[in-house]
Order: structure tokens, then C-alpha cells, then sequence
């Protein structure tokens, strides 16, 4: 008999204003989640859940609650849930942890599932080039920074946050295939696998394109988990590992 499998997906990008109705798409991810839950051991969001995330001491974004509860059911069931952050979700803290048990990663991490190595993350700011952002993130995730932002008050302090994401947004790459030879996540595989031939499987998000391609130079395969507004695309591993669709009717 196969061992339960493992999940991932990420992008969901909820409480965008410039993606399709954030609530709708919520209850498609919440009947995804409800139609794995009895056949998953683990399940891994490999950041950008949310558009933008700020853990005040007393005070989170509002919204989304339907997720949230889902996710702490999944828990209680005994599903572990992975939370990466994502350049949208940076300022993760323990919120998700204290509610349903979720374990926090702020790098990609190598793990080892059913005799393969993965290596998982979000996917910004990897691979050359990218300097501008690559300076953001280490502002952004610089603990004096946080320290220094939390003294604002939560009204302003998620108002400006919510701003800062709309702009991201209106900054964001471009959502369809470069070549192949430009692609920084794929530029970093190639590297990252140079050093590391026994990673089986590269994972990561942020580039919203469902996407699977061999790395030329050894075994490994990357894939890119794509988002949940359009295709609602992620990765099911077992015996094999699949990039799957999950169809439903709108909501």
C-alpha cells in the first residue's frame, strides 16, 4: 500500500485588487484542499498564499478566515503544513505556527520524499540579475526593519503594506516563458545541481507559470507550481511525481 501523499501549490495570491475576486477563488482553494485532505501526509505553500502579510503582536491581516480554518482542520487531522514565505508574505512570524502547527521557512530547503531529493522554495530573488529586488528583500527581512515597521500603527501599517503589493504587482515580471537560457530559476537549478547531482527535483513559485523542464546538464527536473487564479496548478508526489489542475466550477 503507497504511503499518503505530499502536496504542493503556491501563488494564490489572496486580497490582490488587481487579480479576479479574491473570495471566490479562496472557496475554489478551501473544495481543492477538502478533495486532497484524506489522501495527503503533507501539505507545502511555497509562498505568496496571501498579497501581502504583516504579524502585528495582537493584530493580522484581516480575511481569508475560510482558508485559515481549513488549513488548522487539515492540521487536527494530522496533515503537516509547510509555510514558505514569499515576496509577497515576507513578514511571516509564528501566527500560522500558534494556529495550525505550520512549520516556517524563510529559505528554499532540501528535503527527501519517497527516495528523491527536492529542493523547494518561492523562487524570488534566485539565479543573477534581479539586484534592485535583491536589495529590497534584505531591507524588508532585516529584523531592525520589521522592528522599526511594527511601531507603526496596524491600520496604517497593513494600509501601506497593501499598497506596497499592488505596486509589486504592477512591477511583476512578465507571466509567460522567456527562453529557456534566461530563466533565472532554471539558471539557478543548473548551477545549484553542478554542486548538488543528487537533487532529483527542483520546486519552486513566483513565477506563475505551470511549467516542468529538464535540466540539461543531469537528472533533475524543474517545475515552476504556477498560481490559482487561471490555471490552479500544483505538484501531487507519491510514487511519481505530477503537475496537476484542479477543475471546479466557478464560484
Amino acid at each position: 500500500m503507497l504511503e499518503k501523499a505530499i502536496y504542493f501549490a503556491s501563488d494564490f495570491h489572496l486580497g490582490s485588487k488587481s487579480l479576479p475576486n479574491s473570495g471566490g477563488r479562496e472557496k475554489v482553494i478551501v473544495s481543492w484542499l477538502d478533495s486532497i485532505k484524506n489522501d495527503a501526509s503533507e501539505i507545502f505553500l511555497l509562498g505568496d498564499i496571501f498579497d501581502y502579510w504583516f504579524e502585528y503582536k495582537e493584530a493580522v491581516p484581516k480575511g481569508f478566515i475560510r482558508l485559515q480554518g481549513k488549513l488548522a482542520e487539515l492540521a487536527d487531522m494530522g496533515i503537516q503544513i509547510h509555510f514558505f514565505t514569499g515576496n509577497h508574505d515576507l513578514w511571516v512570524k509564528d501566527y500560522f505556527t500558534k494556529e495550525f502547527r505550520a512549520k516556517i521557512y524563510y529559505q528554499p530547503q532540501t528535503i527527501s520524499r519517497f527516495g528523491k531529493n527536492l529542493h523547494i522554495g518561492h523562487g524570488d530573488g534566485l539565479g543573477p540579475g534581479d539586484i534592485k529586488y535583491k536589495i529590497v528583500k534584505s531591507l524588508l527581512t532585516n529584523k531592525m526593519c520589521q522592528n522599526l515597521f511594527s511601531l507603526i500603527h496596524p491600520t496604517l501599517g497593513l494600509k501601506l503594506m497593501k499598497y506596497a503589493s499592488h505596486t509589486s504587482r504592477m512591477n511583476d515580471q512578465e507571466t509567460h516563458l522567456i527562453d529557456s537560457t534566461k530563466e533565472r530559476q532554471i539558471i539557478y537549478c543548473q548551477a545549484n545541481h553542478d554542486d548538488h547531482p543528487e537533487i532529483d527535483y527542483y520546486i519552486f513559485g513566483h513565477r506563475h507559470i505551470p511549467m516542468e523542464h529538464k535540466l540539461p546538464n543531469g537528472k533533475a527536473v524543474y517545475y515552476n507550481l504556477g498560481e490559482w487564479w487561471d490555471k490552479c496548478s500544483y505538484i501531487k508526489l507519491q510514487d511519481k511525481i505530477e503537475l496537476k489542475y484542479f477543475v471546479v466550477e466557478k464560484l
